[in-house]
């Protein structure tokens, strides 16, 4: 046993004095390295152990001084002439991007996408927790996810990082993924083996799952369902125009588009709609849930030309879906802003007037005074009413008014 340690003892030896004294590139030296703390890590039996401890012994004293010292100019003569040859190592050439001061590594990491600090954080681990930064994520989320991801969604978030024992936006190895999402998938691994030096244990919650960096990646999966709102819902069917109702989303990141799946109405089984686009989503204006009857807080301000959305549906097993209109003018009123009266009324007219003349769904009205959920089995129950002060929400709904006028 001892001879043959011996053995390999010298013959790692003489091998490595026969190799060239040029020197390795930053890159090569790494995986050496990354070499040798992987054999360090890797169980063995009780001969193998003797084996190991020797041969990194002699491997670190051999090439410790290698990777400290710089090299040295080295210069040979020929009969032929004589040959200069020069290594030299500036100090710029040691300089790293972890030797930056703070704020310009800050600066730096905030200008990348979401792809690119992913990679940044299979450098090291100094670099791996900077990337997964609240503050670096939160840019990400309010860029892309901001307008339709509401309170609702975060709250469906905490409950499932209270409730989840690991990572939500990983695949379980079922299915291949492409783009980011795969791109992410394989490249954790790798940070999750730097990582190891550094004593993680738990690697199943990396990145933590209450990060804005899990939750960013989280959505991007399309794993996790989110609360949200979308207009013309069923593909822009007929009975749903000009309308906005809630439902659950996944996205889709290979269509950039999301999938939709509808509450039950009544005895009906839950709609899903794939496809949806991003201009027909919105994250709930208000914290209401469909089932339940929005207190309208705006009855008394409003005026003819006034644009609000009313809660209605068809029947008291429905949820509620919003529907666009805007407030009109008393039967008796010829509309002349210098005589009307229309706003010191009690009873408010409102138009839906994407519906033609003298259609049952043209015009309801409501009590300001004493507004509760006003309706019978054949028209419907108009509910809870809000009033829209952003032009953004006016102009939306304008540009899915339908082509042609409804009956």
């Amino acid at each position: 046993m001892l001879f043959f340690l011996i053995t390999c003892c010298f013959s790692f030896i003489f091998f490595h004095k026969s190799l060239s004294l040029k020197p390795l590139p930053s890159w090569a030296r790494e995986v050496r390295l990354l070499s040798l703390w992987f054999w360090k890590d890797l169980p063995f039996s009780p001969i193998t152990k003797s084996i190991r401890n020797t041969i990194l012994g002699v491997v670190s004293s051999l090439f410790k001084p290698m990777m400290v010292m710089s090299p040295r100019k080295k210069s040979f003569n020929s009969k032929f002439g004589c040959v200069e040859a020069t290594t030299t190592t500036t100090a710029s050439s040691d300089v790293s991007v972890l030797d930056l001061p703070d704020l310009v590594l800050e600066c730096i990491l905030e200008k990348l996408p979401p792809n690119g600090l992913c990679k940044m954080a299979s450098v090291c681990t100094s670099m791996r927790d900077m990337c997964m930064s609240d503050h670096l994520w939160e840019k990400h989320m309010r860029s892309k996810w901001s307008r339709i991801v509401g309170p609702a969604a975060y709250r469906e978030w905490q409950w499932h990082v209270l409730s989840s024992k690991g990572s939500i936006f990983f695949d379980n190895g079922h299915g291949k993924q492409n783009g980011l999402m795969g791109y992410i998938a394989r490249l954790w691994p790798v940070v999750l083996f730097r990582s190891s030096f550094s004593g993680i244990s738990n690697k199943k919650n990396f990145p933590p799952l209450d990060s804005i960096m899990s939750w960013y990646f989280a959505l991007e999966s399309g794993k996790f369902w989110f609360p949200a709102q979308v207009y013309n819902r069923e593909n822009g069917h007929v009975g749903f125009m000009l309308s906005c109702y809630d439902a659950e989303l996944s996205y889709d990141l290979q269509t950039d588009t999301f999938k939709a799946r509808y509450p039950p109405h009544g005895r009906r089984v839950s709609a899903t709609e794939t496809g949806v686009t991003w201009d027909r989503l919105r994250a709930p204006p208000i914290d209401t849930s469909p089932h339940d009857l929005h207190t309208s807080d705006c009855l008394n301000e409003l005026q003819p030309g006034d644009h609000i959305e009313i809660q209605w549906r068809r029947n008291k097993e429905f949820p509620y879906g919003w529907w666009y209109g805007v407030v009109g003018h008393l039967e008796t009123c010829d509309g002349n802003p210098n005589y009307c009266r229309c706003h010191e009324c009690d009873t408010l007219i409102l138009e839906f007037n994407q519906y033609t003349r003298g259609s049952r769904w043209r015009t309801t009205s409501v009590s300001r005074k004493d507004h509760r959920e006003e309706g019978n089995e054949s028209d419907g129950f108009y509910g809870g009413i809000r009033k829209i002060y952003s032009n953004e929400e006016i102009s939306t709904w304008k540009k899915l008014w339908p082509c042609e006028v409804l009956e």
